[in-house]
């Protein structure tokens, strides 16, 4: 049964049920509304604007459904008076008056709907329906941005190490600009969790942040992915979309992997970076969309440029703040605090009581190179938690692969390129053998994409007689 009263002052219906004020002096529109909503809301009628103003303060509502048929300049001050309610409920104006420059005044002191009189029931519930959803959505939507900037907290990341402190401050420094950045660094370092970081503590941090990866999408795709298409376009495109760079229109755009874009869309995106304007696939009409472009690689983007593999002019535009993220072996003092704060989410996600580490296994993996770096350290911690039969980590259940290096002891090695190089091929081709030459199984041993292995392989001339593009 619906809670209502008339003119009730401060003492409003307390209930379960969203609460709605209505303010009109016109008994047949409090039938109306009673009629029509009184099976799914609590209603307050007021005949008066002036009564409803200490009741609004003081008790707050979940919507609001006023009547000004006054066009003076006092009813649009008690409107925004409503619209500055402290819960940001939405207001729906209705009023006998339909004069198009009242509407339109309306609308701009924030009215989530104008209802001309008469109206039906139906209209009217269609309405505070339809206000309370996106009242609800908006709420929600702002407390995942919240909880995002509480992952993205830049006090909790760890930066131990000389090397993660310098990273760190180059971070919280670009930041606060707006100018392009290029994370490059090994697979695995966390260059989209930086990238992530730095949206979120941006001043775009309350508009989106879109994540791209180039290598995940073919690149006949990719076109359509970053730019959208017109209905007609091709086979498929049944319906025009919005594109990502589109669809993050005052926030930020992350591209990974960007070395994997084809040289036809370097050139396309090129003008986009340069004058954040771009056509869909099929259409002619320029659209505009403020973004930062923050971008990432594995791979050596100036050697690529030399060889002609991507173009000179969008690196520079890319690499206009450059950030390089070193690998886990070069990160020692961060090893362990990461273990731990990996071995935290583990436990909290897989309920298995694993909470500590012992010392002999941070030691044992302090002397390993770790060649997929965080990612690679998060597999391993996994998997001796699922091991380990006690409540500690021991050493024998971290399983290393110490065989496929060129040496456990990289300390001074891995500061050294050839030797790195050397590390690297040998660990390639070990991971190869293990998986009796199938790629993508070695791939995921290495805890790299298939794509990255593969422009390994090119670049050290692995070859097998197994695999189709050897065989006569």
């Amino acid at each position: 049964m619906c809670a209502y009263s008339h003119d009730s002052g401060t003492n409003l219906p307390k209930s379960h049920m969203p609460l709605i004020l209505a303010i009109d002096n016109d008994p047949a529109c409090h039938l109306i509304l009673k009629n029509s909503l009184c099976s799914s809301y609590d209603i307050s009628f007021f005949h008066h604007q002036k009564k409803t103003t200490q009741s609004v303060l003081n008790n707050g509502f979940d919507l609001c459904v006023v009547n000004l048929d006054d066009q003076g300049p006092g009813s649009l001050v008690f409107l925004e008076t409503l619209i500055n309610n402290p819960a940001n409920s939405p207001v729906i104006v209705t009023s006998q008056k339909d004069d198009p420059a009242w509407i339109v005044s309306v609308v701009r002191a924030g009215a989530f709907d104008f209802i001309a009189k008469p109206y039906s029931g139906e209209k009217i519930k269609l309405s505070v329906e339809r206000a309370l959803e996106k009242n609800s959505l908006e709420a929600e939507l702002d407390y995942l941005r919240r909880q995002q900037d509480v992952v993205y907290d830049m006090g909790r990341i760890i930066a131990r190490s000389p090397s993660m402190k310098s990273v760190m401050n180059l971070v919280e420094k670009y930041t606060l600009t707006d100018s392009n950045v290029l994370f490059t660094g090994e697979t695995g370092t966390g260059k989209s969790y930086l990238a992530g970081a730095m949206h979120f503590n941006s001043p775009r941090k309350h508009r989106p942040f879109v994540k791209i990866n180039c290598a995940n999408i073919p690149e006949t795709l990719l076109e359509s992915e970053l730019f959208g298409h017109e209905r007609g376009t091709f086979t498929d495109a049944i319906r025009t979309r919005k594109g990502r760079v589109e669809q993050a229109s005052g926030g930020t755009v992350f591209l990974d992997e960007i070395a994997e874009m084809g040289h036809s869309l370097q050139s396309r995106f090129l003008r986009f970076v340069e004058e954040k304007s771009f056509e869909r696939l099929g259409g002619n009409r320029t659209i505009h969309s403020d973004v930062r472009v923050i971008a990432a690689t594995n791979q050596d983007l100036s050697s690529m440029v030399k060889k002609g593999e991507f173009r000179r002019d969008l690196y520079y535009r890319l690499n206009v703040l450059a950030i390089h993220l070193p690998g886990l072996r070069h990160r020692h003092e961060c090893i362990e605090p990461l273990t731990r704060h990996i071995l935290e989410k583990v436990y909290r996600s897989s309920g298995i009581k694993v909470k500590d580490i012992s010392h002999g296994a941070v030691e044992l993996m302090k002397r390993y190179p770790w060649p997929g770096n965080i990612r690679e350290l998060a597999n391993v911690i996994e998997r001796a938690v699922i091991l380990e039969d006690g409540s500690t980590i021991s050493d024998k259940s971290v399983h290393l692969n110490f065989g496929l290096m060129a040496t456990p002891d990289t300390s001074e090695a891995c500061e050294d390129s050839k030797n790195l190089h050397q590390s690297e091929y040998k660990n390639i081709l070990g991971a190869l053998k293990n998986n009796l030459w199938v790629q993508k199984k070695a791939a995921q041993e290495l805890g790299i994409s298939p794509r990255s292995l593969n422009y390994r392989i090119k670049k050290y001339g692995i070859t097998h007689w197994s695999w189709r593009k050897n065989k006569s």
